[in-house]
């Protein structure tokens, strides 16, 4: 028995001291944790302070945004530019006297905005040769150095070409508008070079458009027109599908069928056999499925447009 007591005596008596222990510990380990979160603390205020004292880091800051900020707007803007293709409107000399060699042939006169290889490039023509350059835009101020193009003669067109080619070169300022009496909304461009002033009207590309890359088919197109198979009283373009291989060799043709739509771009004259290069976009899927049993080509079921006629004889 005695031995028993003194066991829980001795038990006993070290449990208060084994408590107190612990508790200490515990004060010990809460005052070093709660030391290292005021260090921290501190240190994240001082890098604070400093960060927010330092000017040179203000103002690198203020020029990284302000830069991201103007890159943005002029992608922007270049977007914006080659989602149309441009149509000269007016061309004017210093004096507001029209430049009759532009003015006389306006219709044909083009303009459009692209990237290649990463860069910004635009195509300018008047109806015969396309010439091509790489452009700078910033500020709404256009550059435009060392234009190429092709080098067929084009006759009367010569002047007109050499006039735009001069007006396109170096810098000049645009101004983007939209033209409120048009009943699209018609954007208008404004390009003011140190000769003349140049206004563009912009029609939306087909991609841009149709908001779909366009699929590329070539189709023969006969001289002679014949009855639509679903209206006898209409008179329909004849039509057939041509493939080509890698190499740009003929490799098979379909059968002649009516085509009772459009080809945006393409007027049929009745004098030629031709073969056109056409961009088609779908419209509407179910309308495709469709028109797979239809002897007609279904003008609903696509939209084409002309992109080249790579082939063209006169009829006898």
């Amino acid at each position: 028995m005695t031995l028993s007591f003194r066991a829980w005596s001795f038990k006993l008596g070290v449990l208060p001291f084994m408590l107190t222990a612990s508790v200490a510990l515990g004060a010990c380990q809460d005052s070093s944790l709660s030391n290292e979160q005021e260090a921290q603390e501190g240190a994240n205020a001082v890098n604070s302070d400093v960060s927010n004292s330092d000017p040179v880091a203000k103002s690198e800051a203020s020029v990284a945004q302000a830069t991201a900020d103007e890159v943005s707007a002029e992608e922007s803007i270049i977007n914006n530019l080659s989602r149309y293709r441009w149509t000269l409107l007016s061309a004017t000399d210093n004096n507001a006297q029209p430049l009759s060699t532009l003015m006389d042939v306006k219709d044909q006169v083009r303009l459009s905005f692209a990237q290649y290889q990463g860069q910004n490039t635009l195509n300018y023509s008047v109806g015969c040769n396309t010439m091509s350059a790489v452009y700078q835009l910033q500020d709404l101020t256009l550059t435009i150095e060392d234009s190429m193009s092709t080098k067929m003669s084009c006759g009367n067109l010569d002047a007109a070409e050499n006039s735009l080619s001069k007006l396109m070169q170096g810098e000049s300022q645009l101004v983007l508008s939209r033209n409120v009496a048009s009943e699209e909304d018609q954007p208008v461009l404004t390009q003011i070079t140190s000769a003349a002033t140049l206004v563009w009207g912009g029609k939306l590309t087909p991609q841009a458009k149709y908001n779909s890359k366009g699929e590329t088919v070539f189709w023969a197109v006969n001289d002679k027109m014949i009855p639509c198979s679903d209206n006898n009283s209409k008179m329909c373009l004849q039509v057939k599908p041509v493939t080509y291989d890698d190499q740009g060799i003929k490799t098979s043709e379909g059968e002649w069928t009516s085509f009772n739509g459009v080809i945006d771009g393409y007027e049929h004259d009745g004098k030629h056999d031709e073969v056109l290069r056409l961009q088609r976009y779908q419209l509407d899927t179910s309308e495709t499925e469709e028109a797979s049993s239809d002897s007609n080509v279904s003008e609903d079921a696509y939209a084409y447009v002309l992109d080249a006629v790579i082939e063209s004889s006169v009829v006898e």
